[in-house]
């Protein structure tokens, strides 16, 4: 009987129960959509901020001072101290192991270019594409290409192993150097020569007057065989928020578990300092700082969104339920006097909204997840990932929202007086 009166109900005055779904219709895509791109939003802001190069850099413990210049380390081969090279491998068999992107050794040498009169340069031994064997079996192929994709070389990059290199434009400027040239590379220890293969033209530090060569080259040139002096990881990480931020030292148990378990950078850079011999694993700060705050504006705005489209939907169906009430005014009287409850009018009423909510709901989801997927390929340049678990979560706002529209004029629902209105007062 009572699923009889709502859908009787229902089929009165289908234009105001169009009206009504129509507008959860908008609120629920706005929500829907707003949901889905957040949801991406994290992955998608890290994979822009590849561009500008790894966010995680890793020293070793208790070195000496670093004497730097424009990223460069100055100091002398023999001094401080130095990660090992056969480690590497590990970083793939940390907790977060699939975040990491890549990573590449670097191993600066002071040497001379030329003859007569030989030129002092920064000799920067590194990879750009070299395959690091995997504890356990497998291999990971990574360098350059991966850690830092905007670097750009007039010519190509040198091959791993080769005797090859890559020379920095202001450098080639000054000395007239080409591709295809050979040159003449001094150090204390050893001479080599190597063939350029190309010049960097847009790149960090090293563009201005390095020398990039394979880090074999660098390890031959310093006496320093299997040995690096800092490591640059890019790794996919979860932008900061309040907790990621607070002293793991200072946690419980049960919050050190859930900070150890999230993407965070200090996070995935305390589990490197734990893989690797004598390693202090720290985040690049000005990536990982720019990300969080960029996608915690974007919530906001998001956010912000929603909520008015939200309100104008509560708004909205306050009004039409309003008028729906006054409207059937003699109806609930009569119900009233036949002996309906207070719970069953009200149920009545409430049913009806939640069907159309329901309708309004299902439709808002798949409108919100197109836009979703467009709104991601304009901003991102990838369409947003359509997620069917977030309908129960668009279909309870917009039960909500009706709900909540609702609560002003079914508490005048309840109160009339079916005598008064039956006498037509």
């Amino acid at each position: 009987m009572f699923l009889k009166v709502v859908a009787e109900s229902l089929a009165r005055n289908p234009r105001r129960k169009l009206l009504v779904g129509v507008v959860l219709l908008l609120a629920s895509a706005v929500a829907a959509a707003v949901l889905t791109v957040l949801l991406d939003a994290g992955d998608q802001l890290a994979q822009e901020f590849r561009g500008l190069g790894a966010n995680i850099l890793v020293t070793p413990r208790d070195d000496s001072l670093a004497l730097q210049i424009g990223g460069l380390d100055y100091r002398p081969v023999t001094s401080g101290r130095y990660l090992r090279e056969d480690e590497l491998g590990r970083l793939k068999t940390i907790f977060w192991a699939p975040n990491i992107v890549g990573f590449t050794p670097f191993l600066e040498v002071p040497v001379r270019v030329g003859t007569a009169p030989a030129v002092p340069v920064t000799l920067v031994g590194t990879w750009y594409r070299h395959a690091v064997a995997i504890p356990g079996g497998g291999q990971f192929v990574t360098g350059l290409e991966l850690t830092h994709p905007g670097w750009q070389v007039q010519g190509r990059w040198f091959s791993d192993g080769a005797a090859e290199c890559v020379v920095g434009r202001a450098l080639a400027a000054r000395q007239g150097i080409v591709p295809g040239q050979m040159v003449r590379i001094e150090a204390d220890r050893e001479t080599v020569e190597l063939k350029v293969v190309g010049v960097l033209e847009h790149g960090g530090s090293e563009e201005a007057g390095a020398l990039l060569a394979p880090l074999a080259v660098a390890q031959r040139l310093a006496g320093r065989p299997g040995a690096y002096r800092r490591l640059l990881v890019t790794a996919f990480t979860k932008p900061e928020d309040a907790f990621a931020q607070r002293d793991p030292s200072h946690m419980t148990a049960t919050e050190y578990e859930r900070w150890y378990c999230s993407a965070y950078p200090e996070t995935i850079a305390r589990q490197i300092s734990e893989a690797l011999t004598n390693a202090d694993a720290r985040p690049v700060r000005r990536i990982a700082e720019t990300q969080g705050v960029i996608l915690r504006r974007v919530s906001r705005l998001l956010w912000l969104m929603t909520l008015g489209a939200v309100l104008a939907a509560a708004l909205a169906v306050a009004a039409m339920a309003a008028s729906s009430v006054v409207e059937r005014r003699s109806e609930v009287a009569l119900m009233k006097a036949l002996g309906a409850s207070r719970a069953l009018v009200v149920g009545v009423f409430l049913a009806e909204l939640l069907a159309v909510a329901l309708v309004g709901g299902l439709a808002g989801f798949v409108v919100g997840s197109a836009g979703a997927r467009e709104l991601g390929r304009v901003v991102f340049g990838v369409p947003a990932t359509v997620r069917p678990l977030l309908l129960p979560v668009v279909l309870l706002v917009t039960a909500a929202i009706s709900a909540a529209g609702a609560l002003a004029p079914l508490r005048r629902l309840v109160n009339i007086d079916p005598a008064a209105v039956l006498r037509g007062e």
